[in-house]
């Protein structure tokens, strides 16, 4: 792991325009070079090494977002994750999780917590920055559009009222469930979406469909997008989300 000077020079935020990040994760090499980068590109940095901390700072400071290790001692991540979104006054403060490949059935659990998105370890600090900057737009964005207006992502555009989408104004001809799939994703402005979450929400919480049948439908939408395919990104043994950017890929 690249190591950071001891004693880095700090950046000094004006905390009325910088946006808060907090970093939980007990591997303090990990958090000074995460702390560093962010400062670097203009973030007010709070750090904790445990659950308990994390809680009693974010109720306290209010950050703008939460970076989350999911293994920390004594309380996990996952459980935190849940004491934030019980919180009414955390319950909005966007979670980005710190996870190892193999925490895989933790991701699922943190997501379904209301998690908005997840990083595996190791990473790029680059690929984490993008992911930051994307959640922090999202939770700056209404997530759904009015009744009878329209949402969009990159070239993408649907008008819910007449259920029309189209890519860098061509028309785009989906089936309803593909349709109902695709604005599910798009109104969740980027928070990653289990296959039970899209049943429910394409096709009613009283049908039986199976993942496989969700993974034909997003590969038919994906063809037919084209180009802008990149718009619906996999989350491996999880889901799918929006991704609005195609810079965004790891």
């Amino acid at each position: 792991m690249t190591r950071v000077n001891d004693n880095p020079r700090p950046i000094e935020p004006d905390r009325k325009t910088k946006q808060t990040i907090l970093v939980v994760d007990d591997e303090k090499d990990l958090v000074d070079l995460i702390a560093y980068n962010l400062q670097r590109n203009g973030y007010h940095v709070l750090t904790a090494t445990s659950g308990d901390a994390a809680l009693e700072i974010a109720s306290r400071e209010m950050p703008h977002l939460i970076l989350l290790d999911l293994m920390l001692p004594g309380m996990s991540g996952t459980e935190v994750a849940r004491k934030l979104k019980a919180d009414q006054r955390t319950a909005a403060v966007p979670i980005i999780m710190l996870t190892a490949k193999s925490e895989e059935t933790d991701v699922v659990v943190g997501l379904t917590l209301g998690a908005d998105d997840y990083v595996t370890k190791p990473f790029s600090m680059k690929i984490l920055l993008a992911r930051l900057t994307t959640v922090l737009r999202r939770s700056e964005t209404t997530a759904a559009a009015p009744e009878g207006g329209s949402l969009k992502a990159g070239p993408l555009l649907i008008d819910a009222s007449k259920h029309e989408v189209s890519i860098n104004g061509e028309p785009v001809k989906l089936t309803l469930t593909e349709f109902k799939l695709l604005i599910s994703l798009v109104a969740a402005r980027g928070r990653v979406l289990t296959r039970d979450q899209l049943m429910d929400k394409a096709m009613g919480m009283d049908v039986f469909v199976t993942d496989r049948a969700i993974d034909v439908h997003i590969t038919a939408i994906r063809k037919k997008l084209g180009d802008a395919s990149w718009l619906v990104r996999t989350v491996r043994g999880v889901g799918y989300s929006l991704q609005e950017s195609a810079d965004e890929q790891e």
